[in-house]
């Protein structure tokens, strides 16, 4: 028997598919399929916010060289303000990094919910519904790999 995918609530093999808790063999499997439901536009606002929380230190650190070169203040004052606005923006770094992380991994989840589905002889039945887009990717593959040999006999 070979496993082609297994988690706590999956576990798809040569044998059969258990998706959580609902066993069935393969044969029993006539069709398979999948869906992807509406955009999660929560999702996609939150990563709005993210890139304007990027852009917000540099535009304060390009607003205090802009006000140091535009208002009449000595010498000092106009290096300490082209200073901090260069500091500020410099500060960016570190944090865009971070958020470009945060940015990577909300699309590897998706904004979508996705879901799998199976035609078996009691009906249509929901096997899997799960926004993760990567996890989803992985178990529709593994269960497409262990229905493969299934249709060749």
């Amino acid at each position: 028997m070979t496993t082609y995918y297994r988690d706590p609530d999956v576990w798809i093999s040569s044998a059969g598919v258990r998706m959580h808790g609902r066993e069935l063999r393969l044969d029993e499997l006539r069709q398979v399929w999948h869906t992807r439901g509406r955009r999660s536009w929560g999702t996609i606002a939150g990563r709005g916010a993210v890139g304007l929380a990027i852009l917000v230190p540099l535009v304060v650190g390009l607003l205090g060289i802009a006000v140091a070169l535009v208002i009449d203040a000595s010498t000092a004052t106009t290096i300490a303000l082209v200073g901090g606005g260069v500091l500020v923006g410099l500060a960016t770094a570190p944090l865009a990094d971070v958020l470009l992380e945060r940015v990577d991994r909300s699309y590897d989840r998706g904004s979508r919910v996705r879901e799998i589905w199976a035609r078996t002889p009691h009906g249509d039945l929901l096997l899997l519904s799960t926004p993760d887009a990567a996890r989803f990717g992985r178990i529709y593959r593994a269960l497409q790999r262990a229905l493969e040999p299934a249709t060749r006999r």
